[in-house]
């Protein structure tokens, strides 16, 4: 009866809550209860596999996989970079320490050259070997093409050099370290005799099925309602790093709502769960389920949620307001109360606390322009810039105007409409008139980029990475004169100088002097001006299932970041299939 209990009340949370990994739009998610048992029935019409040769995972594949092109990265299936697909380096944001892959090492031989040495056995998965001139080509297909996303290298990368089939030369006419760091490990090196010969059209927009990659794991197969991937048992690593994955198959299947997610965790039909789940603790006490940690947070913050402000509107332009919405908000009533503190709220600077960022981190910085909860200090910041409170309990204008601000999420993102409703209360308790309102994600987007909105959560640029310069370029992101702002700074916040100070961050080397005193400046415009709130960091969800298969990374056992979602294999999600293990009992 107990263990009944325990399940309906996990179930009647997981009904009111939304898969939260905000990394991606969760339009499915408000599925009817017919709807998800057509699709668990789907699920299990599918062909089967053997169990202990096969994984299940979810939470990163949100509609029937259409798209395996990795140089449009954010359209390709989960997997298809990190599992196809491989980069020159992987990356442990546990560690902060770049994994050598294709690359055996790499190395700056002078301030402005940097070298890479390439594995001895590299193959593609066709058994054509993988040499430096993929390495180039894969580069240099940028430069030819402008609309491949990391064209805009080339703006500082002068040229390569390929001396033999190991080694490839990187001459740069200036050198951004932080950008190219990140690059290491996000750039997938594509076969040049596989596509030197596609057009301009099938680069750009084929949906390349059956691609043919260097990695672990083969295009299998697919349906409406999954992706397919077998293991590569001819794979250069086997060998060259003494690595083989364990699962034979993986499954990525998409699951379209919380409820669908628990049932099949709790049956042993999902392995691993990258949404947000309710009732964790529920969870872990009934189900054996694992997560990261044992305890609260239970889940490894990942990225931050931010409030932006559209720094283009009155009364938000104006700074005062800013900064005393900022003691105003209490992120913490948002990870108790919506999070079941399965989430922790942010420093004042939305430094995710990964050992990357921790370094950059100006305490000093913070201590003088920073702020805390407190909404006493925030009603005399308001008082003192003459935002005046009426007999109504709401404030004006300095000129005498009446205002109201709208907080905007999309529809269906549960977790995130819940906290939105929670800051303006928070703000109305200050005599700030703010509402949450909740268009559908589309409304949602188009008033972010274009700069119609008041106040919008955000969080998609804000993952941990091997520096915080992908925060600030995110954050304060160069604004578009004409047409959308796409790549962050949705608030369109500038001051004299600070394109300039974001790339002279870039140009420093990584931890240096210079490097934490550019990073430190950058704080420092942030704090006083408040374009954006940081609210909490956003988890890595992860709950996995030890019925079929276990030895999965926790903090007794940190071995790999245990994420799935797309573009983030090579971070930890391809070292988790090296190391889980089918239960001895399969």
């Amino acid at each position: 009866m107990r263990r009944l209990l325990s399940l309906l009340l996990v179930v009647m949370l997981i009904m009111g809550a939304l898969a939260g990994c905000s990394q991606k739009s969760q339009e499915t998610a408000d599925k009817s209860t017919q709807q998800e048992n057509a699709n668990t029935q789907q699920v299990a019409d599918e062909k089967t596999y053997q169990r202990n040769e096969t994984v299940y995972f979810g939470g990163g594949l949100w509609s029937p996989p259409s798209n395996w092109n990795p140089l449009t990265p954010w359209n390709a299936v989960t997997g298809t970079v990190g599992l196809i697909y491989e980069t020159l380096f992987n990356y442990d944001p546990l560690k902060n320490e770049f994994i050598p892959w294709l690359a055996e090492k790499g190395e700056w031989t002078s301030d402005s050259t940097y070298q890479i040495t390439l594995r001895d056995g590299l193959t593609w998965q066709d058994g054509k070997p993988l040499t430096s001139e993929d390495v180039k080509f894969t580069f240099e297909i940028a430069k030819q093409y402008s609309e491949i996303y990391y064209s805009p290298m080339w703006q500082w990368l002068q040229s390569i050099e390929t001396p033999d089939n190991k080694t490839v030369i990187f001459k740069f006419s200036t050198v951004n370290y932080h950008e190219w760091a990140y690059n290491l490990y996000q750039i997938p090196i594509i076969p040049k005799h596989i596509w030197a010969d596609k057009s301009k059209d099938d680069m750009l927009n084929g949906a390349n099925e059956k691609a043919i990659g260097s990695g672990p794991y083969l295009f299998d197969t697919y349906s409406n309602d999954r992706m397919v991937y077998k293991r590569n048992d001819n794979w250069w690593g086997i060998k060259a790093m003494n690595m083989t994955p364990a699962p034979k198959r993986i499954v990525y299947l998409i699951v379209p709502s919380n409820n669908v997610a628990l049932g099949m965790l709790m049956k042993g039909e999902l392995d691993l769960s990258n949404f947000f789940l309710p009732g964790i603790k529920t969870l872990k006490a009934n189900y054996g389920i694992t997560t990261f940690y044992d305890n609260p947070p239970y889940m490894i913050p990942d990225n931050t949620v931010f409030m932006f402000i559209n720094t283009t509107k009155s009364p938000l332009n104006n700074v005062e307001l800013r900064r005393a919405m900022a003691y105003a908000i209490n992120p913490k009533v948002i990870a108790e109360k919506v999070y079941e503190n399965q989430v922790e709220p942010a420093n004042p600077l939305g430094f995710v606390p990964a050992k990357a960022w921790e370094e950059y981190y100006d305490k000093n910085v913070v201590n003088k322009y920073g702020y805390t909860y407190d909404p006493e200090k925030a009603k005399s910041i308001l008082d003192a810039a003459g935002f005046k409170l009426g007999s109504d309990g709401v404030r004006t204008t300095p000129d005498g105007k009446k205002f109201k601000l709208e907080i905007s999420v999309p529809y269906g993102w549960t977790d995130w409409m819940e906290a939105a409703k929670i800051v303006a209360d928070q703000l109305k308790a200050v005599g700030i008139d703010a509402e949450a309102k909740f268009p559908d994600y589309s409304k949602y987007y188009e008033d972010l980029t274009k700069g119609t909105f008041d106040l919008s959560f955000n969080n998609f640029g804000s993952q941990v990475t091997s520096t915080p310069w992908t925060l600030y370029n995110w954050l304060f992101n160069k604004v578009q004169e004409n047409g959308p702002q796409n790549n962050g700074n949705f608030g369109r916040f500038d001051v004299p100088g600070l394109q300039d100070l974001i790339a002279k961050f870039n140009q420093t080397k990584l931890g240096s002097p210079e490097a934490k005193q550019a990073a430190a400046q950058l704080e420092e415009i942030f704090l006083k001006n408040m374009p954006a709130i940081p609210l909490w960091y956003n988890g890595l969800w992860f709950q996995a299932s030890n019925a079929a298969w276990e030895n999965w990374p926790t903090e007794h056992d940190p071995y790999a970041y245990p994420v799935t979602w797309g573009g983030r294999w090579q971070t930890g999600g391809t070292m988790m299939l090296m190391k889980i293990k089918p239960k001895a009992s399969q």
